[in-house]
């Protein structure tokens, strides 16, 4: 299964960070990535990234190269898992085979059939329009439409429900185009419903486990900012701005799959259920001195640099006054 993530607020391009107290110009990247399973824990493993562009329109501009990239590498057996900033149209242009995206509470579309002609006035174009929720509007309330499925299970002690609406289209589209089911999930745990969109043939709790499971890409970032510190790392070449976040990136991702398939290191007799996590495995690795690992191929040695002609200490970054060239005096 794979994941797109979008970035918020793109198209300012700027970035609440505490230590200004102030939005900062932001540096905007798009991850695609695969969730899978290394000895039991789930973890997602880099697949993209895909850096925005500075343009006016760098949000749309980036969620249609993301969705165009996901399309073309995607297996028979992978599924695109986005949230609510890829709108379901992009989606189904992309070309991807198989996706699940929530979509907007007052999500409507319409059955991708027309509707039976009843022998009077203009036969129809577009099929009937399809409410998966109810709404108000201008006092008025408008009823959900009657579901074609619906389904029950149990979750950690409460208990769910779901209504499947099937064969819809496009609000915008005439029927023959592409076709994808709605689904309306109840979970008495949260206040707002969730409303997906799907293409697969599988049951409501499939989807619903599907798009749980998006959650995992926050590992990436987890390890890369906090755990491996790129957060207090600073950087001044426009290259470097982004690629110092890529390589945190991959190096997070890499220490978040070492560590779950390493068996889990404790961090004191008080941790009595330790979990391999990049964290205790990061703890682990700051303790050793690298000049000291068994080296498979040759020895490892220090690269003497030429540092000697550099100042150090205070005078490598004291501000010297300038000088002028004429000095003009006046009686």
């Amino acid at each position: 299964m794979s994941r797109v993530r979008s970035c918020t607020r793109l198209t300012q391009e700027v970035y609440y960070t505490g230590d200004a107290k102030t939005a900062l110009p932001a540096v905007v990247l798009g991850l695609i990535a695969s969730v899978g399973t290394v000895c039991g824990v789930r973890v997602p493993v880099l697949r993209h990234v895909l850096r925005g562009s500075n343009t006016k329109d760098c949000e749309a501009d980036l969620k249609r190269r993301l969705l165009s990239q996901a399309g073309k590498t995607l297996s028979e057996k992978e599924v695109l898992v986005a949230d609510a900033g890829f709108a379901l149209a992009d989606v189904l242009r992309s070309g991807v085979k198989h996706f699940v995206v929530r979509v907007a509470q007052n999500f409507t579309a319409r059955h991708n059939r027309l509707p039976e002609y009843k022998g009077k006035g203009r036969r129809s174009e577009y099929g009937e329009i399809v409410r998966p929720l109810a709404r108000t509007r201008s006092g008025k309330i408008i009823a959900a439409d009657k579901p074609m499925h619906t389904e029950h299970w149990k979750h950690q002690g409460r208990k769910l429900h779901a209504f499947r609406f099937c064969g819809l289209t496009l609000k915008t589209d005439r029927p023959g185009g592409a076709s994808f089911a709605c689904v309306v999930i109840f979970d008495p745990l949260y206040k707002h419903l969730l409303v997906l969109a799907t293409n697969l043939p599988v049951s409501a709790i499939v989807v619903w486990q599907l798009y749980r499971d998006r959650w995992a890409v926050e590992q990436l970032l987890l390890a890369a900012k906090v755990m491996l510190g790129s957060e207090r790392s600073y950087v001044h070449g426009n290259q470097s701005r982004f690629r110092l976040p890529e390589l945190a990136l991959l190096a997070g991702n890499v220490l978040s799959y070492v560590a779950a398939g390493s068996e889990a290191v404790s961090s004191g007799f008080w941790d009595r259920a330790a979990r391999p996590i990049c964290g205790r495995l990061r703890r682990l690795l700051s303790r050793q001195d690298f000049s000291l690992l068994p080296c498979r191929e040759g020895k490892m040695r220090k690269m003497n640099s030429v540092t000697a002609h550099l100042k150090t200490r205070v005078d490598a970054h004291r501000r010297q006054k300038v000088i002028p060239t004429a000095l003009f005096t006046g009686n």
